[in-house]
């Protein structure tokens, strides 16, 4: 009876947080180039004397790298160790953020940003492999969401850098200092370890997991559609405020506001939904649908619209990252890395299309219009994502079914131990 007790299994729910935590440390500062160079665009365009189309670019190269490197990471994720690989992808950032802030010219910005936006990639297929063995089920959404808050953690610092750095130091200086913060994650990432452990592949035609991939790709897509409207704005936050009226100062203090705004959410959906996870598809679709509404707004581009559209945009447009991650784990359960690698796939498509896409409809329709067109790709969000939850549903009656055949095949077992 001693021995059996001397194993410790109530310790495994207070120490996964601390793993969770270092997680999205790592998350955000790996972003941060991308939305660092956006936040700081006009300061770089005056002095480089370049378009914002060509900024587009730059930012758009950073994010497909991460979309495209994906596949890539998702096999790296399963080989290296998870504190290795946060390790390396906070360090890359940082040498792509103090790279980025000597550039005198935008290839060599682009150059600098590319390296940033693969390794960028490695964090997800491990942050969702990391919740999956560490991580009890009833707390999934809640941990998916501490690490879907590194997008709002992401906007945040350059918010800040904008409103404190920028006006007295220049951009160079703001990306120096921000290459300089994002080393703090690499002092955490051994709190991050996943046990060594079986991770169960599935290599038969199992009725569990029927239809999985269609739901997947219609998830994927309606990631993709919201992000490209929601990081767009996000990305070209300052100008789309200074075009509404306001101070860039004051606009790079409400998008350090609107971040927090953001992780408040994330943390507060993935609590309550922890209660009933089931829910959690209807909960994004609701979401996306929200953030539409609040780019609309954006487009208003009046002051107090402005301010209103931006906020719902951040919050509810953005607050379900962490919540498709726990969706997407329960739906392939065991595959942990084919979640975050299909997360990942869907937000950085999106988000490589936005910078580039959103400056070339900027330059077409004005600011007003472009955001018009991300309150439409957010609605064609929504519309995916109900689609791949109707399927899943479907899915699981059908796997419900094609289990209960199976069990009614099977000769009745003998006398056994299982209730």
């Amino acid at each position: 009876m001693r021995a059996t007790s001397s194993h410790a299994p109530t310790r495994r729910p207070v120490r996964y947080w601390p793993g969770v935590v270092a997680v999205a440390l790592t998350a955000t500062v790996t972003v941060m180039p991308g939305f660092a160079v956006g936040a700081l665009a006009p300061a770089i365009e005056a002095e480089l004397g370049i378009s914002r189309t060509t900024v587009g670019l730059m930012i758009s190269g950073f994010y497909a790298a991460t979309a495209l490197g994906s596949p890539l990471a998702k096999r790296v994720a399963v080989r290296l160790p998870a504190p290795l690989s946060f390790a390396v992808a906070a360090v890359a950032a940082s040498v792509v953020l103090l790279a980025t802030s000597q550039a005198d010219r935008p290839i060599t910005m682009a150059a600098a940003l590319l390296p940033g936006g693969l390794s960028n990639g490695l964090v997800q297929p491990v942050a969702g492999r990391l919740i999956a063995v560490r991580v009890p089920e009833h707390r999934r959404s809640l941990a998916a969401g501490v690490v879907g808050a590194a997008l709002g953690a992401a906007t945040f610092l350059p918010g800040l850098l904008v409103s404190l750095v920028l006006p007295a130091h220049g951009w160079r200086t703001a990306l120096l200092a921000a290459g300089v913060i994002t080393l703090v994650p690499v002092a955490v990432a051994p709190l991050a370890r996943v046990p060594p452990g079986p991770t169960p592949t599935r290599t038969g035609r199992d009725p569990a997991t029927y239809g999985v991939t269609g739901v997947l790709v219609l998830w994927a897509l309606a990631a993709a559609l919201s992000a490209t409207g929601n990081n767009a704005v996000a990305t070209y936050f300052v100008p789309l405020g200074t075009h509404a009226g306001l101070s860039a100062t004051v606009t790079g203090n409400l998008l350090s506001l609107s971040a927090l705004l953001a992780i408040a959410v994330r943390l507060a959906a993935g609590a309550l939904t922890d209660r009933a996870p089931h829910r959690n598809p209807a909960v994004i679709t609701g979401m996306m649908l929200a953030g539409g509404l609040g780019l609309a707004l954006v487009a208003i581009s009046t002051p107090v619209t402005f301010v209103l559209g931006a906020v719902l945009a951040f919050t509810a447009g953005w607050g379900w990252t962490g919540l498709l991650l726990a969706t997407a784990l329960r739906l392939v359960a065991g595959r942990a890395e084919n979640a975050g690698h299909t997360v990942q796939t869907g937000i950085y498509t999106g988000a490589s299309i936005a910078p580039y896409a959103f400056a070339m409809l900027s330059h077409t329709v004005g600011l007003s219009g472009a955001a018009l067109v991300a309150a439409a790709a957010a609605l064609g969000a929504a519309t995916a994502m109900a689609a791949g939850a109707r399927a899943a549903a479907s899915r699981t009656v059908s796997g419900a079914a094609a289990a209960r055949a199976g069990r009614c095949s099977r000769p009745a077992p003998g006398p056994h131990r299982r209730r």
